[in-house]
């Protein structure tokens, strides 16, 4: 349901129980799409006087308004404290004090973020009633940018799925066709860019759920390098997996949000020292005379005809670019899913332990000992797929099978990663498909697990090996449905990456 902070009023919006249907839509492809301003061009209409960031909160609170109860895209809203800071921005504008890199900008943060005073559900039914009393790093980061902060969007539970059907509060529907799934786990947050209910977000990535509902909704989404942006207050589903990005319309401005966000903090043990490049300006540079790898691993069977040509499409537009096209091998791809869904399964099970129903969030009412109490709030606060992956972790940490099956997919994990390494010693990106198909049916794979899975065959290497990548929108389908290149690059090669997008984008602009 969407909230405001700190009222309890629930507003028109989203059903609050999962199984509920939202608001009935006539289904006109695009009809909800709506691209939102340039960063830049905001920024500079709030410094001049010409936009107010009040009067721009209040007209993207209007657009939720309006979309929310088809689209399913926010949980919770943060009017007051995004109106207060659009206040700040709009008294720096009036005085003519210079104004930081995201100043009024409206920005949209995934429900596994945790926001002071907010509610932080992380998709699920087991977290129902936190509201937790500190912010994530990056929105403090973001905050301190000027950035205004509207609200929390909807996910997948815990961020575990690929079409954000999973979430306690209902599926996100696509914007560019309301029967199709927005892609998963930030779902919302990309929807919400692509129906302009904020000019960006954040979301996070374990193993597509970035890049992957980025190229379904047509938007940019930025998989940083591990360690790259703080994972401080972000609700953990596999911590060696887990990282922070932006979506964003266009490629410079998910640029300066990852500009803003990224950099040590020292809450954060894994986050790195390594200097934050100016991503903005190095997507600018031209790149003539780059290197750009293709794997034929990545388009082999199982990948949609129409998509194979507008991923084509795009490596003939970078070969136009002044771009060399080499092909490369990452052979041990074929491994990806299955290395994945071991490891990150099994750090969820460490990871979601914590949920027991004693310190916070829900607490089944039925149980008369503690350990009935454990149980059947678990039971009943975690939906199937949680349940189905804390179980298939638990198993490949129980002895007697450690060493099959965790340990050994941790060691394919390192020739994945070390193959990523010998590709990008000859190459300086890598271009793929983000996904092997367009986005699909509500409904259409929510009884197949293993297909679901599947869906994130492109993205779970690069998740593997630490890297970072861009997805960026590349054409569309026959039907309409847009169709994302992923470019990756090695460790805190951001700025290449950005480079590579940027020019796929400016041939398809």
């Amino acid at each position: 349901m969407v909230k405001e902070q700190g009222t309890g009023k629930r507003e028109q919006g989203t059903e609050a129980i999962k199984g509920k249907r939202l608001a009935s839509v006539e289904n006109i492809a695009g009809s909800f799409v709506e691209r939102p301003k340039a960063i830049a061009a905001l920024r500079a209409q709030i410094a001049s006087g010409s936009v107010r960031a009040s009067g721009l909160a209040a007209e993207y609170y209007a657009s939720i308004e309006q979309k929310n109860p088809h689209l399913n895209v926010y949980l919770s809203l943060t009017k007051e404290r995004a109106l207060a800071q659009a206040a700040r921005v709009d008294d720096l504008a009036s005085k003519g004090d210079p104004l930081p890199a995201l100043a009024g900008i409206p920005v949209g943060i995934k429900d596994v973020l945790v926001v002071k005073g907010a509610p932080a559900t992380a998709g699920s039914k087991i977290l129902a009633g936190y509201h937790p009393p500190y912010d994530a790093t990056v929105v403090s980061k973001l905050e301190a940018a000027g950035a205004v902060l509207l609200g929390k969007t909807n996910c997948d539970e815990f961020a575990m799925g690929s079409s954000n059907e999973n979430s306690a509060y209902g599926p996100v529907r696509n914007p560019v066709d309301t029967e199709r799934v927005p892609g998963g786990s930030s779902g919302g947050s990309a929807a919400a860019v692509a129906a302009n209910m904020a000019v960006a977000t954040l979301g996070s990535d374990t193993g597509g759920s970035i890049r992957q509902p980025a190229s379904f909704c047509g938007v940019v989404g930025v998989l940083p390098t591990y360690g790259r942006v703080s994972r401080y207050g972000l609700i953990a589903f596999a911590s060696s997996l887990d990282r922070v990005g932006p979506f964003a319309a266009n490629v410079r401005d998910a640029a300066t949000m990852l500009s803003v966000i990224a950099g040590h903090d020292p809450h954060d043990a894994t986050s790195s020292p390594a200097p934050v490049d100016g991503y903005a300006t190095e997507s600018d540079k031209p790149v003539e005379g780059m290197r750009i790898g293709v794997p034929a691993e990545y388009f082999a069977e199982g990948l949609d005809a129409q998509v194979r040509a507008e991923i084509e499409k795009g490596i003939d537009a970078l070969r136009s670019a002044g771009c060399t096209i080499k092909p490369v091998s990452l052979p041990h791809t074929k491994y990806a899913v299955p290395v994945y869904y071991l490891i990150a399964t099994a750090e969820a099970s460490a990871n979601l332990a914590r949920f027991d129903g004693v310190r916070y969030g829900y607490r089944s009412p039925v149980p008369a000992t503690l350990s009935d109490m454990y149980s059947h709030s678990r039971d009943e606060g975690f939906g199937a797929e949680v349940k189905r992956r804390i179980l298939l972790g638990t198993y490949a940490l129980s002895a007697g099978y450690y060493d099959a099956y965790y340990r050994k997919a941790q060691q394919v994990r390192r020739i994945l990663a070390e193959e990523f390494l010998r590709a990008f010693a000859e190459v300086d990106a890598i271009v793929t498909p983000t996904a092997p198909t367009a986005a699909f049916k509500i409904g259409e794979k929510s009884d197949d697990p293993l297909a679901m899975y599947l869906a994130d065959i492109y993205t779970v290497t690069a998740s593997l090996a630490g890297i970072c990548g861009v997805t960026v929108p590349c054409g569309a389908t026959s039907a309409g449905l847009p169709v994302g290149m992923q470019v990756l690059a090695t460790h805190f090669g951001e700025s290449k990456a950005f480079r590579v997008a940027r020019a796929v984008e400016a041939a398809h602009l």
